[in-house]
């Protein structure tokens, strides 16, 4: 059982190292556009499109200070551990769907099982949060019990 935990806390880990390239990627991209841009004849043009540049480094550098954060709290999970209390790491096993709850990371198939790689912080987390087995919740007019938690 401590396996699926464990392949799903790698597909986030996964998840985030991808997205981490890929804005470092970005800002890559942006630095060079911004270095490479030679003053033309037309001065405002020019410097409305650093202008430009320089608002998609910051959102950028937003990004990427957002996915350094949600790797500290990725990393902040122990994959060994397993509670009778639904938690940061929790794997709930649900009669609408399969929930791991560490980071929003989208859907994932491990061990043949679909799963749900959600924040606490998304609304579903929020209401599996401090639940435990039997316990039934309603979300989106849609009435579930949790049937196991790893």
């Amino acid at each position: 059982m401590n396996n699926i935990k464990e392949n799903l806390y790698n597909e986030c880990q996964s998840f985030i190292d991808n997205r981490f390239e890929t804005i470092q990627h970005m800002i890559k991209d942006i630095q060079e556009s911004l270095t490479s841009e030679t003053k033309s004849s037309a001065g405002d043009k020019h410097e409305t499109g650093r202008a430009m540049l320089q608002l998609e480094r910051e959102k950028a550098g937003q990004q990427l200070a957002e996915i350094q954060k949600v790797n500290q709290l990725l990393s902040k999970i122990d994959v060994s551990k397993s509670t009778k209390i639904i938690g940061l790491g929790s794997i709930a096993y649900t009669t609408q769907a399969n929930y791991f709850v560490a980071v929003s990371a989208g859907e994932f198939i491990v061990a043949h099982e679909k799963f749900y790689a959600i924040s606490a912080n998304t609304p579903i987390g929020r209401l599996l949060l401090g639940k435990t087995t039997g316990d039934k919740v309603q979300f989106r007019d849609q009435n579930f019990e949790i049937i196991t938690i790893i």
